[in-house]
């Protein structure tokens, strides 16, 4: 229920779909095997929320979206007003789509050429890359438009036909993604599903392991974490025999596969999953030698040690993300760096070091305001270190209640 208020903690929206489902604290305690004390105080704050694949669990029971209990990602107007998601969803929800036979185009239509729209889609890449999120929702009607016109082109021209799916499968791909990070997950998976229909199309194993990552991403936004492990897995599986063995794009693609599986696995709270998954990505970094970003996949050793630290802290390994966090991620894509530092800045804030963990706020913020504010973990967050200011208030007790208001962490 999008409209339920942002400002609502994840205990609040419990309640509230448990009153709405007609539950008794009783009764929905006993669903999900926990115990009524349990869910009162999760209810009411005097506990920390819990762990993301029992919020997947009360979801499920409650016959309600996981973002509904976590709170969506309600994506954040910038100075340009570049907010149109639901142009985005027109894009891909158009009934042009649904059968070539009844809307092919006409004769004389002017299909474009996939040369042309490769740049706009590395473009659009570079910008989620950089936490331009605004900009890759501006630009996506025009290129899913753009990525339908060149699988019509597909259909006519053998000789251009596994470009023109290659790159419509990298556009789709990109708005799996982009549509995933701000909270639209069910037409995450729909662009993730015309991504990897696409890939297949095009013939290239590297294309469908790229799409294949919009697959996991768009899974993971919808808290089925089973299923983005097998896909991980099946992919993996798959690519290992088709990849020459030093190729760093493959090598690359292939590891970024393990480590979404690996978050998928720490989610559902398998830690032998996700070791072992975190370990053969670690294999392939090292095989790498350094940092690359092959693929827009940010994929290396640093990566690996983000993925590892993110895993740690799904599995409420609190201390070991504190004690390891400080990593140097200014070399790397900002939005890798960003997510690396609400992530650390959850941690602090759990382990009561509150001063730390805004700094980590602050810092992401001005790397990319769009991709921190009104991002669910970031308002758990901030609500968490009002809790923990100082009751006379302060410099830093003011700020955060300002950068709280910003995220629509409070009313």
């Amino acid at each position: 229920m999008r409209g339920l208020g942002d400002h609502l903690s994840i205990g609040e929206r419990i309640a509230f779909y448990r009153k709405r489902r007609g539950y008794t604290q009783e009764v929905l305690a006993g669903l999900v095997g926990r115990s009524t004390d349990w869910l009162a105080k999760a209810e009411t704050g005097r506990r920390q929320p819990p762990r993301i694949d029992m919020l997947a669990e009360l979801a499920r029971v409650m016959r309600v979206p996981l973002g509904d209990l976590i709170g969506q990602t309600v994506f954040m107007e910038d100075d340009k007003q570049q907010d149109d998601v639901p142009a985005v969803r027109d894009a891909l929800m158009s009934p042009r789509r649904l059968s070539r036979l009844l809307f092919g185009p006409q004769a004389e239509a002017q299909l474009p050429m996939p040369g042309a729209v490769r740049p706009m889609v590395e473009r659009s890449w570079a910008d989620y890359q950089g936490g331009r999120l605004g900009n890759v929702v501006a630009a996506l009607p025009g290129l899913l438009q753009a990525a339908q016109e060149l699988e019509d082109r597909a259909a006519r021209s053998a000789q251009e036909r596994m470009d023109c799916w290659a790159v419509s499968a990298r556009t789709h791909h990109l708005a799996a993604t982009t549509l995933a990070k701000v909270g639209e997950s069910d037409i995450s998976w729909l662009a993730a599903e015309r991504a990897m229909r696409a890939a297949d199309e095009s013939g290239d194993p590297l294309v469908l392991a790229s799409a294949a990552r919009s697959g996991t991403h768009a899974l993971l936004a919808n808290g089925r974490y089973d299923d983005a492990m097998e896909l991980g897995e099946t992919t993996a599986t798959w690519l290992a025999s088709r990849i020459e063995e030093d190729d760093p794009e493959a090598l690359s693609l292939l590891g970024m596969i393990h480590l979404r599986a690996a978050i998928a696995a720490a989610r559902h709270q398998d830690r032998p999953t996700a070791t072992n998954l975190l370990g053969r990505a670690e294999t392939l970094a090292n095989r790498l030698g350094s940092d690359a970003n092959h693929w827009q996949t940010s994929f290396g050793p640093t990566n690996v040690m983000l993925h590892k630290l993110s895993a740690e802290l799904d599995l409420d390994n609190v201390s070991y993300v504190v004690e390891n966090g400080e990593v140097d991620v200014d070399h790397m894509q900002p939005e890798r760096g960003v997510s690396h530092r609400i992530d650390y800045a959850r941690a602090l804030t759990l382990a009561g070091r509150g001063d730390d963990a805004f700094t980590e706020l602050r810092t992401a913020e001005r790397t990319s305001p769009q991709l921190v504010r009104n991002n669910p973990r970031v308002r758990e967050t901030l609500r968490d270190l009002i809790k923990q200011s100082p009751v006379s208030g302060g410099t830093r007790s003011s700020e955060v209640f300002i950068m709280a208001q910003r995220c629509k962490a409070v009313q």
